[in-house]
């Protein structure tokens, strides 16, 4: 078998499993608009769900965050995104330094802090 016909075969099974899928009830499908509009309200339905349940959320969480980021300062005990907890020693423009233990301090980006440590 050479390219062209592998093609033409190929071609010539997806062209069975397209008409193999379309519903039966296709040519029906030509009806009345209420007809298509009423088959859109489930999909609307589902994605005015997702957007309260996860986006919603989600954009709530990161606004937080923002804010949790924007305010840190000298003093502030910290979680950060690898696990550690520490204090911050000092606050730069784009990172932190952060004591880990007495003497071991490190630099971290300030958006990887994760949160502020309430009570040790």
């Amino acid at each position: 078998m050479n390219k062209s016909t592998l093609k033409q075969y190929g071609s010539n099974i997806l062209a069975a499993l397209a008409l193999a899928v379309l519903p039966a009830n296709l040519a029906h499908a030509e009806g009345s608009a209420g007809e298509g509009f009423a088959s859109l309200v489930p999909l609307v339905l589902i994605m005015v769900i997702f957007w309260v349940l996860l986006i919603r959320p989600q954009q709530k969480r990161m606004k937080e965050h923002a804010e949790v980021i924007k305010n840190l300062k000298k003093g502030d005990k910290v979680i950060t995104g690898g696990g550690f907890f520490g204090q911050i020693i000092d606050v730069k423009e784009q990172h932190l330094v952060i004591e880990l233990a007495e003497g071991i301090r490190v630099k971290a980006k300030q958006d990887t802090i994760i949160d502020l440590v309430k009570n040790d």
